[in-house]
């Protein structure tokens, strides 16, 4: 009771102060907070009409890559189970409107108990599950209370994570402790939360924590072998003679390391009269105020550029340094096209999704900060993947794998065979969540 209460009289009171004037600057986070206005009553309308199954599966997951995890497993049990999805970001937002395989959908409340114990009421789940780590104390102990089951799927804890801290431990295991089932990546995420939910008096069940790997690397490989791998994509494609370099999924931070290092990889290439590389930039949120910023940087260091939008079937490439992807929905094919992939984030705060490049074997680079992604760790020890902390180094990478053919097909198909090992996920989380639905 002591942990709720310090929680729900400074720490939800301090959340809901922040998020708010938070929105007054953040176009993403006002969007998220006109989303929640009336999310209970769209929810109850859409219940009202939603299929009269015996049970009913809860999918919370905070946002793209979360949502990416739980579709397998929505998916495989949807025929015989009603299915309400909520999330966090509103980036997800468009993608679940889009989603056949839900009953109802809609963000989630802010987490007082109040409205936990309101949509509890409103959707009577027959489990809750949660995807990877987005997990609302106020939500999980009524749950606990009205012993629903709570399932955590694609479980990670990473070993730097706050809630493994001397001070936030004794608040979280306060959590962690009521879930029914935690479904980890791997063996070191497994310990770290039975580390959690070990703390205080009781230590948890053993079937509470189960290792089943990530659901993701299903859908990642699925997707990337549905891709053609020889189609044409884009007009002009065909007159791209030289390597290409994908920077997918990037951030300012990224652009201005990729940047650098491309002019190096110019210089380079000029004295050894060797090709430079075509740049496909892909950004994270291709806004105009952000492609706008991303054409300056690129006039600043004198790099020819294209639009993708502005893209014509005879548009002729072989002499275009970079062609800015200025609308969404396009990372994924670009990959196949790629001799090699720099994944973004990683110099932003963490990094993105590696597996899609490595799926299609494709040598993968990324920045310092990966520790949100246990599959980068694999892919660097299997050689797959390089870590830079510097455009000398990126410049350096991308030149060592252009420079060796055999090199960087070899890393390639290390990665892919990293993505293969680790599939089954899916059934082995299944076996554990078909006993609540």
């Amino acid at each position: 009771m002591f942990w709720q209460f310090i929680y729900n009289a400074l720490a939800v009171p301090a959340m809901f102060v922040g998020f708010h004037a938070a929105g007054y600057y953040a176009p993403k986070i006002r969007e998220g907070i006109r989303g929640r206005r009336d999310v209970f009553e769209q929810l109850k309308t859409q219940l009202r009409s939603a299929r009269n199954l015996k049970h009913t599966a809860w999918f919370h997951f905070t946002s793209v890559g979360e949502f990416e995890q739980a579709k397998p497993l929505i998916e495989a049990i949807y025929a015989e189970t009603r299915t309400v999805l909520t999330f966090f970001s509103p980036s997800v937002a468009p993608n679940v409107s889009r989603y056949p395989h839900a009953d109802a959908a809609g963000y989630l409340p802010f987490d007082t108990p109040a409205n936990a114990e309101r949509l509890i009421q409103l959707i009577a789940p027959s489990v809750i599950v949660f995807s990877k780590f987005d997990i609302w104390p106020n939500l999980v102990w009524k749950a606990a209370e009205r012993s629903v089951p709570i399932v955590v799927v694609a479980g990670t804890l990473h070993a730097k994570s706050k809630r493994l801290s001397p001070f936030a431990k004794p608040f979280f295991s306060r959590v962690h402790r009521h879930i029914t089932l935690h479904c980890a990546i791997s063996e070191e995420d497994a310990a770290r939360f039975a580390q959690l939910c070990a703390t205080g008096k009781h230590a948890p069940p053993k079937n509470q924590i189960v290792v089943t790997g990530d659901t993701r690397y299903e859908q990642v490989y699925r997707r990337a072998t549905a891709i053609e791998p020889d189609a044409t994509f884009f007009p002009g494609q065909a007159t791209l003679k030289n390597p290409i370099l994908i920077a997918g999924s990037t951030y300012s931070e990224e652009e201005a390391v990729v940047l650098e290092a491309y002019q190096l990889l110019q210089e380079q290439a000029r004295s050894e009269n060797a090709p430079v590389p075509h740049l496909i930039l892909v950004p994270h949120e291709p806004t105009p105020e952000r492609i706008a910023e991303i054409r300056a940087k690129l006039d600043e260091w004198g790099l020819t550029h294209v639009c993708f939008s502005a893209l014509k079937t005879m548009t002729p490439l072989s002499h275009v340094n970079a062609i800015v992807v200025d609308t969404v929905g396009h990372l994924a094919k670009l990959y196949r096209l790629a001799d090699i992939a720099f994944v973004g984030g990683s110099f932003h705060g963490s990094v993105h999704n590696v597996m899609e490049p490595a799926a299609m074997a494709k040598p993968v680079l990324f920045g310092p900060t990966i520790h949100n992604a246990y599959e980068a760790s694999l892919l660097l020890e299997r050689g797959a993947a390089k870590m830079v902390q510097t455009a000398v180094q990126l410049a350096d990478a991308i030149a060592e794998w252009l420079s060796d053919e055999e090199s960087r097909t070899a890393a390639g198909e290390r990665g892919k065979l990293v993505i293969e090992e680790n599939l089954g996920a899916v059934e082995r989380t299944l076996v554990h969540l078909r006993e609540y639905v």
